[in-house]
């Protein structure tokens, strides 16, 4: 198992410890269960779509759970067949599965829906007013006006990642 380490890094940033403790919790995480398969898509500047591919899954068998910063999909394994066959060959993946997606600030999920096999999850950032970057008058010219057209500190951040 290789571990990423950022010494270097964190002995010259100020701030950035929530980032490489994010890192490394990832690369501790991914360890190489790939089940089930997924995309991340962007959507515009605002719009994210995750996609699952669970193929033999109801939407009574998952559970998504949105907390702050943390998307926890959980897929729970059926018992035997419904209609009382016996199955002579298993080629169809049966199993439980637990997909954790780590959220930018402000991210929440819009909704989510299963069609064709696929999960498909939408997520909105709506950073609130009081966040987004403001002019500042010098000498006690206008107020504070919204700046528009920028990225904040956490747009950038989160655009890197």
């Amino acid at each position: 198992m290789s571990r990423l380490d950022f010494t270097p890094y964190r002995r010259s940033t100020v701030g950035f410890d929530r980032l490489f403790d994010l890192l490394e919790s990832q690369a501790r995480h991914n360890s190489g269960d790939n089940y089930p398969p997924f995309n991340i898509a962007r959507s515009g500047e605002d719009n994210y779509r995750i996609t699952l591919a669970v193929a033999g899954f109801r939407p009574q068998d998952i559970d998504i759970t949105a907390q702050q910063n943390l998307l926890v999909v959980q897929g729970r394994k059926r018992e035997d067949a419904e209609d009382g066959s016996e199955l002579l060959h298993v080629g169809i993946a049966n199993r439980g599965f637990e997909r954790r997606f780590e959220l930018a600030d402000y991210v929440r999920v819009e909704k989510a829906d299963l069609a064709d096999g696929l999960l498909i999850i939408d997520l909105v950032r709506e950073v609130p007013d009081a966040m987004k970057p403001k002019k500042i008058a010098v000498n006690g010219g206008p107020t504070l006006t919204a700046v528009e057209g920028t990225k904040s500190e956490d747009d950038k951040a989160s655009d890197a990642a």
